[in-house]
């Protein structure tokens, strides 16, 4: 876990110093799609983002919670949920065993998520307590749940991937790759940067605060990187015609 917390931690780094003047990672960070994405509830999304602890979850309940998510947010191209006849299926199981597997774990009541002092007084560990026993065990990546969560996977993802067993660091930390390579694109980009940043028409709006020399160099930012793709174009258009007339 603690491999998983230092990678979380250099992901919200790398995106903290790639925000642009102006934002702040709220303008960037959407909690609901990160936890959409992450299979993470919201409330632990917000924690992690704070640098907090996620709350120990047994490892079976993580399991059959993001079973139950996968169904309530990858849907049917016609909006309607998978059905667990389909999924089980879909990997030699019975429908009864899949839905017998899902019932029984949400009648477990799950713990409430401790409070911020709380977690601060947690000893670290791997090991996850057992709600029936209230002892620690280890979260095992093998025993019976191993097909029915490689058979969920591969319905859903194409493929195993341990989405449904990930920890929540690493399942943030993957969702956020994709924010993160949005910002690098962007970085890369001076008009992509300028439109998440200051946005053109909010760059309009404050154009009567500007000097006429400031505004000036603005505009005259944007004409040259304008002029700039524009000869790019044309060069990429002859070299086409070229290749085209010598064949």
């Amino acid at each position: 876990m603690r491999e998983t917390r230092r990678a979380l931690a250099e992901t919200l780094s790398r995106i903290g110093s790639l925000i642009g003047d102006g934002q702040s990672r709220d303008d960037v960070l959407d909690v609901e799609q990160l936890s959409n994405e992450s299979g993470v509830p919201r409330d632990v999304v917000r924690m992690l983002l704070d640098g907090e602890e996620s709350p120990a979850e047994d490892i079976t309940d993580r399991i059959v919670r993001r079973i139950v998510h996968l169904r309530e947010t990858r849907l049917r191209p016609d909006g309607t949920r998978h059905s667990y006849d389909e999924i089980a299926a879909s990997y030699g199981a019975s429908r009864a065993s899949l839905s017998n597997l899902v019932n029984s774990r949400r009648k477990t009541p799950s713990p409430q998520t401790p409070s911020r002092r709380a977690l601060s007084q947690q000893v670290p560990s791997e090991r996850v307590p057992s709600q029936q026993t209230g002892e620690r065990r280890p979260a095992r990546s093998g025993g019976p749940l191993a097909s029915t969560q490689a058979g969920i996977e591969t319905f859903f993802f194409g493929q195993p991937n341990g989405w449904l067993s990930a920890e929540p660091q690493a399942s943030l930390d993957n969702a956020l790759q994709s924010v993160l390579h949005g910002l690098e694109g962007e970085a890369a980009d001076p008009m992509a940067r300028l439109r998440s940043t200051h946005g053109l028409r909010e760059l309009a709006a404050r154009a009567p605060q500007l000097a006429e020399e400031e505004l000036q160099l603005v505009t005259d930012w944007i004409d040259t990187i304008l002029q700039r793709r524009n000869a790019q174009r044309v060069r990429g258009t002859e070299s086409d015609s070229s290749h085209t007339e010598g064949h």
